[in-house]
């Protein structure tokens, strides 16, 4: 006989929308089956009410037939029996007993799935600020209880259906098997010859319903097997947050699928979280409702970013952002496991990995690779030390990529130890802490500006002015930040380059996928960085501090700078920080405007120190005229008190007294004389 489709019992406990699609094809067909054979009992209970009828009959008839009585009696009463027994029997038993298990089952697979929902809803509503062990007890109690449940019920529901395509088999064979067996045994009473040949064809069809049984009979002692090593096996699996050492996590997927709560805002502070059914398919993430027949396109995640992310007080959330920025959908997993394992999905998905040919094993391979990048090497001479041809030359270097490798070397740097860019014990910070920096008295006040809020676009609100107001240049980037740590040495990209693979590579390694995301606001003064929700200052760069930029050679999206800062871990009053971002595409854009910021600076710099010159200048010149007139001044006096002495003298006037007044005048007049002439030659 030609195989049976089934509905599979493994599937059961995942619950995906394409099995309950499937399960809702068996439903119908159990409906369809159910209302066929209704018509058929009726039909058949009519030609069982004649025959009883007919027998009635027949028996008054040989009442008034002495001679027939028995004869006539006995072989309607024995076609009456054979028709109740192998005619009605069968559908009575089939409809009475198989189809209402069916709707029952129906009844209390629907009472469970309930219970397992509103169960997953409480426990996803938990708090994880304010954790309670004896509510978090009972509500992982009740989860398990109502998985459990609902997955024996499923897996019983699934085994009644699977076996109703054989019984609706026998239920349509057997009555009508029985009905022509009675009519043939009824006319075998009458007739001395039968036809050998509908003797045959009735035992074939006898054969085929025992045969159709047998194997009924072996596919539900299989369906039963399956059923009790499915019940051991999931046992674990009916919490809702499974033991990570029995269920390890893999960070190798390149598809993956389940049911996930999705945040969907309502108003300004409200939201509402709706549970589907998410399944990756290529480069997209799909959604499909319960009920639904296809799943339809949620988010593009070619280039996207993923991050965990504390939303509402609920547990493992992360935040998938598209590659421009545009869109966003923060959603909710079910367990630790499958948090963990969406977000390194979507991360191996963003790079492109399921476009080669083995994408599990290339992802596998970039994350050893991260792995083992952790781990710096003794010394860019020594990392290629058997790839160099000869003592001069050395062979060109591969750039690698963000997937956790990341690093570029330069023949400048031939013989620079790593360790005289980044120390292997220097600490990484992913979170977003202030620096200070001494060099610059003028812009010290930047730095304890972290709780005002400023307008990104240089624009005041009140009467003070801000210290950027002024600044031709203000470009406005929207940047993540990734880390941050201290470096040795400031002088050549290499040290960027360097700190993005470690930090890069300590977040694989830690599974830090959360990212502070901030807008980078570049004036000609400082480098900002403001809260998108609060506009409120997070932190400022003075721009002379920012003595190193670069962008990633391949992976655009990554930019970093070195800030000169003051009281580090080395022994020196100054110290080197190295800053870490990841933007939309715009790494050489967010250089260049840095770059362009440092040059109007420069300008801006030069030109003070010309108009200071000239000013200093000018301060002199009028010093100096302030100096010629006052000796004028000095002169003009020593002449008008020349003159007065010399009128008020008498010429008939003579003696020792006048002549020592005259004297007297005389040496005031050249002492005069003498101080103004000194006063002339300082000048």
């Amino acid at each position: 006989m030609p195989g049976i489709d089934k509905l599979p019992i493994e599937e059961t406990l995942e619950d995906s929308p394409q099995t309950r699609s499937l399960l809702g094809v068996f439903e119908e067909d159990a409906t369809a089956i159910s209302n066929y054979m209704n018509q058929l009992y009726q039909a058949m209970h009519r030609i069982y009410d004649a025959q009883n009828e007919l027998s009635a009959a027949t028996h008054l008839t040989s009442k008034l037939l002495k001679e027939y009585e028995k004869q006539l009696s006995s072989c309607h009463a024995v076609l009456s029996t054979q028709l109740a027994d192998a005619m009605m029997f069968p559908i009575s038993q089939f409809k009475e007993r198989d189809l209402k298990e069916i709707l029952t089952l129906k009844e209390v697979f629907q009472i469970a799935s309930n219970d397992h929902d509103a169960a997953i809803n409480r426990y996803s509503r938990l708090s994880k600020k304010r954790e309670n062990d004896k509510v978090k007890y009972e509500v992982t109690e009740d989860v398990y209880t109502s998985r459990k449940k609902q997955h024996q019920t499923m897996m019983h529901y699934f085994c009644a259906l699977n076996t109703l395509q054989y019984k609706k088999k026998i239920a349509l064979l057997e009555p009508l098997l029985g009905y022509m067996q009675a009519q043939i045994s009824f006319f075998k009473m009458g007739s001395e010859n039968l036809n050998g040949q509908l003797e045959e064809f009735l035992a074939n069809i006898g054969t085929s319903v025992q045969n159709v049984r047998r194997e009924m009979d072996g596919d539900v002692e299989t369906m039963q097997q399956t059923i009790e090593d499915l019940e051991v096996a999931s046992d674990p699996l009916y919490l809702p947050d499974p033991d990570p050492t029995k269920f390890p996590i893999n960070r190798n997927l390149t598809r993956k699928a389940g049911y996930l709560n999705a945040r969907n805002k309502t108003g300004l502070v409200s939201s509402t979280w709706d549970r589907q059914f998410y399944f990756t398919q290529g480069g997209n993430l799909m959604s499909q409702a319960r009920g639904d027949v296809a799943g339809g396109l949620a988010m593009d995640i070619d280039n996207c970013s993923v991050m965990a992310v504390d939303c509402e007080d609920r547990r493992y959330c992360f935040q998938i952002t598209s590659f421009d920025g545009k869109k966003s959908s923060i959603l909710q997993a079910e367990s630790k496991k499958d948090h963990e394992e969406w977000i390194c999905t979507i991360n191996n998905i963003s790079k492109q990995i399921y476009l080669s040919e083995n994408p599990e094993e290339t992802a596998a391979r970039v994350n050893q690779s991260a792995l083992e990048a952790v781990t710096p090497s003794p010394s860019f001479q020594q990392r290629h030390e058997s790839l160099r041809p000869g003592g001069q030359s050395r062979p060109p270097t591969a750039r690698t990529s963000s997937s956790g490798s990341l690093g570029s070397e330069s023949t400048n740097l031939a013989a620079l130890s790593l360790d005289s860019l980044v120390a292997p014990d220097t600490p990484i910070q992913f979170d977003i802490i202030s620096p200070v920096c001494e060099d610059q008295p003028g812009q010290a006040k930047a730095f304890g500006q972290g709780g005002r809020r400023t307008n990104p676009f240089g624009e005041s609100g009140g009467s003070t002015k801000s210290e950027t107001e002024d600044s031709i240049l203000h470009q406005l980037f929207i940047v993540r930040f990734l880390g941050s740590m201290e470096v040795k040495s400031d002088d050549h990209p290499d040290v960027v380059y360097e700190t993005m693979r470690q930090i890069l590579a300590a977040r694989a390694i830690h599974n830090i996928f959360r990212m502070t995301e901030s807008h980078l606001l570049v004036t000609c003064d400082c480098l900002k960085l403001i809260d998108p929700q609060t506009q409120v200052t997070r932190l400022t760069f003075p721009l002379p501090c920012v003595v190193l930029y670069a962008t990633h050679q391949e992976n655009k999206r990554l930019f970093g700078f070195v800030l000169r800062t003051s009281g580090g871990r080395s022994e020196s009053n100054l110290s080197s920080v190295c800053y870490i971002f990841e933007s939309n595409n715009e790494g050489e854009k967010i250089c260049d405007s840095v770059g362009l910021a440092k040059q109007i600076a420069l300008h801006a710099e030069l030109d003070r120190r010309a108009s200071e010159k000239q000013k200093e200048i000018e301060r002199v010149k009028e010093k100096q005229q302030k100096e010629l007139s006052k000796q004028k001044q000095i002169e003009k006096d020593l002449e008008e008190q020349s003159r007065l002495i010399a009128a008020s003298s008498r010429p008939n006037q003579a003696g020792s007294e006048g002549q020592l007044v005259l004297s007297s005048s005389q040496s005031e007049e050249s002492d005069l004389g003498e101080e103004g002439k000194k006063r002339e030659s300082e000048a």
